[in-house]
């Protein structure tokens, strides 16, 4: 492990942070000498980022938590034209309606964990479709495009590894590393920033940055990445068996939130205390350390701890108590459960119970329902579910007043009359 002088670099290298670093001795002197400006840039492909983003999001807040000040760039400009890193086909081209819808939501995400304001070492959010989308195209083909050499752009991963799978890519992407190497110059000469950071998937494109910062403001510059985290098993982080696990309340419950880490692989638990909870390291050291049942009291207090952070303490520990209470006393403690309106007419003409489960999302389609049935695995009203043919009338309405749907032991919803 490489011994940092500086607390932003150790920190980050304790943590498991660090992937690559293009100087490692002349980053760790920079951050030990003055206060640092770094960014890391976001695309609006979505209205929400979502977990498989928070290990950057997370690098911010360390970074200002140690003294120096985060940008969080807003791709306005760059959705525009779709990354291609990591991917093995186009994104869908947003309208520049949609971009902006997204962007906003996500702005508000970025509070959570960052301090905005006009401070030094206050956090900033830039948006490069400020810069991107004035550019005259034939000035910038001249100007910038003549400091790329398409040679090099061939080799960089992202497309290199399209290019050898034969899939489709679009001369729109292939722009997309020089519009992210001249983002690096733009946010250099108006902030002095002098550190990108990203996914381990974004190397080559910072890499470039790196270069046209030297050639065109004859600064040295640097850049850092983070390892592409994944599950114990093999999976994505970020994913869940319903899809994405959004960081917006209104996307992903804060209870869904806490279950998602709650049920984490034993063999993850102190890598995820380490990125995604702000706890001490002597803590974490100490809870990862935990074996067999006393494990599962670490599983809870990361689970409430990285609640907190993206919600708020009491929306973790509203998330603990429901979910202590749903297995340990069952029926009753139903109050604080996610919960869906249907409308009385719904049950009186009896609702299928395939779609009863599609609705509470706790299915994809009728036939994951139906196979879940037949594994055991649904329950309504604590009791499981033999015959896909049933539905639900207003006599499965309980004493609380609502239906309670279970997907294993551990995700519930609840129907309740509109």
């Amino acid at each position: 492990m490489t011994a940092f002088k500086s607390e932003f670099l150790h920190t980050l290298n304790e943590r498991g942070f660090i992937h690559q670093c293009s100087d490692p001795e002349g980053l760790d002197k920079l951050f030990c000498n003055e206060t640092v400006t770094a960014y890391i840039g976001y695309d609006c492909t979505a209205p929400s980022v979502h977990v498989g983003n928070l290990v950057s999001m997370m690098i911010l807040h360390w970074m200002q938590k140690t003294g120096h000040r985060p940008i969080a760039l807003m791709g306005g400009g760059t959705t525009m034209v779709g990354d291609p890193s990591g991917r093995d086909e186009s994104r869908l081209l947003l309208t520049p309606e949609k971009i902006q819808s997204n962007k906003d939501s996500i702005r508000e995400i970025f509070s959570k964990l960052l301090t905005f304001g006009d401070g030094p070492t206050d956090a900033v959010q830039e948006d490069n479709a400020n810069w991107l989308l004035d550019l005259n195209y034939v000035e910038f083909l001249r100007d910038i495009g003549s400091k790329f050499s398409v040679n090099q752009m061939l080799a960089r991963d992202a497309v290199r590894l399209r290019l050898e799978r034969e899939q489709a890519l679009s001369f729109l992407e292939f722009n997309y590393m020089i519009l992210q190497a001249y983002d690096y110059t733009v946010l250099n000469k108006k902030y002095n920033c002098k550190l990108q950071m990203g996914g381990s998937d974004q190397w080559g494109n910072i890499v470039s940055g790196i270069d046209l910062c030297r050639r065109m403001n004859g600064v040295e510059t640097y850049g850092v990445t983070v390892p592409l985290i994944t599950k114990s098993d093999g999976s994505k982080m970020g994913k869940s068996v319903d899809g994405a696990v959004w960081l917006r309340a209104d996307m992903y419950s804060p209870y869904d939130y806490w279950q998602f880490w709650r049920n984490v692989s034993d063999a993850d638990v102190g890598r995820f205390l380490r990125l995604y909870t702000t706890m001490p390291m002597d803590e974490v050291r100490r809870l990862e350390a935990l074996e067999g049942n006393e494990l599962n009291e670490a599983k809870k207090i990361l689970a409430t701890e990285a609640t907190a952070l993206i919600h708020s303490r009491a929306d973790a520990e509203q998330a603990a108590e429901t979910a202590r209470k749903t297995f340990e006393e069952g029926l009753g403690a139903t109050a604080n459960l996610p919960t869906i309106e249907i409308a009385k007419s719904d049950l009186e003409a009896g609702m299928g119970i395939l779609s009863a489960f599609v609705t509470a999302g706790l299915a994809k389609s009728n036939g994951d329902a139906r196979r879940s049935i037949k594994g055991g695995a649904l329950k309504i009203n604590d009791a499981t579910v033999s015959d896909d043919s049933t539905s639900l009338g207003l006599e499965d309405v309980n004493q609380d007043g609502v239906i309670k749907l279970s997907m294993g032991k551990k995700k519930h919803v609840l129907l309740k009359l509109a």
